[in-house]
């Protein structure tokens, strides 16, 4: 099974886990769906609603009513119906039943998913049943239209289809209608055994009629125009997850609760990148300021970051009173050249901070090696590259300490916010007093100077169901970079940042470099871009060319190249293969006309 494949699953598997299993009324609405507007919810089916007997028999008696529209058919009785909401949804890994209720809360139908667990990535719209018909006209369009939205930037299938047998043109006139097209008929033959009644697929060969078939219907959206709105660089993606959490610490994380998220958040983290301690901070800069007092590093020391990062690399090294040295970085991964590193060190050089640029990690063994050559500390800024690899070990384990960042325009998200990690746990007591305000553990006694970057419990509950989704988004993410790589692999001008063979990128950001023969300049294809409400940001300048540094530097030459010639393309996770495709063709077309 491929790793996309797998990872697939594991959502499918976590994700609907999670929707299930409510034990109290406030977790089940807490983990609802609702459509905007108050049209509508869906309400996912949970282990509560075993106990809900009048829900029970309403169940069972639209399954009764509605039995013409199922391959099976059987006689309909209570304990079955509430023995096929346990064995045959609560307790399937892979399927999920949502009660649909109108504005007012009312219920009035159902809908789900079934048969997640394939190859394909295919998520199978099941069991969409209008109980009660003369309320809230239109709920169940609105509601399989925001189910359908809601797979689709929670999970990322490849496909969403459904089955319908082909003498229920209602239903089929029904998804037509909201986007649904006919892909395939599958022959089926009627078994009648005592009172049931089963129409069963037709194995491969027989040439018998078929008695009836099942129509299989695949979702196509019909959104609106692509490039009436702008696309936007980035965005995250919020599944009911993240509200449930978020609601939970608002309303129940104070006093003796105040740090529940917190340290579930630090202790999951650390375990996700295999560190042994984590340390939640307001901020990725705040984690660099923190790891580097923690190190000792102060004013007569130098510092070597790659000249192409965001500026905040360099300024945690001018908040210890340090001196940020620039060296240059790699032109295949844009990040850290390890033999201008060494070339950068002097007596003075304490550290090294290499920075794993849009996700992609650095070349560690290398950079590690001349570090330990040279005693210094390794601090990586791996604020982008949750869940970056490399050579099979995640970003952020290699050095004595490491920094994420939370930002919103991030993968994981928390609105701002950052993470220290670190596997020295005598570090870990230093990073954690200065953090600390310098003081004595349990004490209001200040021991040293400390500093003031912590995280609320808020903005960790945010966090932790990021990241328990984060192995599904980066794979959205690469998804996304597979779309650009493919729709402009014929422009002999444009370079995009693929990882190399020893990495797996995140992808935060996809990124393409224009040469220097283009026939355009960078700004203009950016200002066309935007002419076509396509957004796009330029990549990290040299900083070493900001006047705010104690030591001028010339620009190193590649960092200076790539940060005059490439842009960040919009990478938000919930990003759609149209919107992809309508970028590249812009792309295409504005490099052509420009010949």
């Amino acid at each position: 099974m491929s790793r996309r494949v797998q990872t697939y699953h594991d959502a499918i598997t976590n994700d609907f886990s999670f929707l299930k299993e409510s034990s109290t009324l406030e977790e089940a609405l807490g983990k609802a769906i609702y459509v905007a507007g108050g049209e509508g919810a869906l309400l996912p089916v949970c282990r509560l609603h075993l106990q809900d007997e009048c829900l029970i028999q309403q169940l069972s008696d639209w399954r009764e009513k509605y039995a013409f529209a199922y391959p099976s058919r059987f006689p309909v009785s209570f304990e079955g119906t509430r023995l096929w909401l346990e064995e045959k949804v609560l307790n399937v890994s892979d399927r999920i039943l949502f009660l649909v209720l109108d504005n007012i809360g009312r219920i009035v139908g159902h809908m789900g998913f079934a048969n997640c667990f394939n190859d394909e990535l295919a998520m199978e719209v099941d069991n969409v049943v209008r109980g009660i018909t003369e309320m809230a006209p239109g709920i169940m369009s609105v509601c399989l239209l925001k189910l359908i939205s809601w797979a689709n930037t929670t999970l990322w299938p490849d496909s969403i289809f459904l089955r319908v047998l082909d003498d229920n043109e209602h239903a089929q006139r029904f998804y037509k209608n909201i986007g649904f097209i006919e892909v395939d008929r599958e022959p089926l033959r009627k078994h009648v055994a005592g009172d049931i009644i089963r129409l069963d697929p037709i194995e491969a060969g027989d040439n018998a009629e078929p008695d009836a078939h099942f129509i299989k219907m695949k979702w196509q959206e019909h959104s609106e125009i692509i490039g009436d709105s702008m696309i936007l660089t980035a965005g995250p993606s919020i599944s009911a997850r993240e509200g449930y959490y978020a609601w939970d610490a608002a309303k129940y994380g104070w006093n003796n609760s105040w740090n529940e998220y917190l340290g579930r958040f630090e202790s999951n983290f650390a375990h996700y990148i295999h560190t042994e301690q984590a340390l939640a901070t307001s901020c990725c800069t705040g984690a660099l300021h923190i790891a580097l007092a923690a190190l000792g590093i102060g004013p007569g020391d130098e510092v070597i970051v790659p000249d192409l990062t965001w500026v905040a690399t360099a300024n945690a090294v001018l908040y210890v009173g340090a001196t940020p040295i620039f060296a240059d970085v790699e032109a295949g991964s844009w990040c850290l050249d390890p033999n201008s590193f060494e070339s950068c060190i002097t007596p003075m050089t304490k550290a090294v901070i290499p920075v794993h640029l849009y996700g992609h990690p650095c070349d560690m063994e290398s950079i590690l090696s001349i570090a330990e050559k040279h005693g210094l500390y390794v601090v990586e800024d791996a604020a982008p590259s949750i869940g970056a690899e490399y050579k099979g070990h995640r970003t952020g384990s290699f050095g004595h300490f490491a920094a994420f960042s939370f930002q919103g325009a991030k993968l994981v998200v928390t609105g701002e916010g950052g993470m220290l990690v670190t596997s020295d746990n005598e570090l870990y007591k230093r990073a954690r007093q200065i953090w600390d305000q310098g003081r004595q553990p349990g004490t209001f006694r200040i021991e040293k100077n400390g500093l003031k970057y912590k995280m609320s419990n808020v903005q960790a509950a945010i966090g932790l169901a990021q990241l328990e989704r984060n192995d599904i988004m980066v794979e959205a993410k690469r998804r996304i970079f597979s779309w650009y790589e493919e729709n402009l692999k014929g422009l002999s001008c444009v370079t995009l940042n693929k990882e190399m063979p020893w990495a797996h990128s995140t992808y935060w950001m996809s990124s393409l470099c224009l040469s220097e023969d283009s026939p355009c300049t960078r700004n203009e294809l950016m200002r066309k871009l935007k002419e076509r409400n396509i957004d796009t940001r330029p990549v990290f300048p040299a900083i070493s060319q900001f006047s705010i540094w104690p030591r001028e530097q010339e620009p190193q030459p590649t960092a200076f190249r790539i940060g005059n010639q490439a842009i960040n393309l919009p990478s938000g996770v919930c990003l759609k293969r149209e919107q992809v495709e309508y970028i590249c063709n812009s792309i295409c077309g504005i490099l052509n006309d420009s010949k």
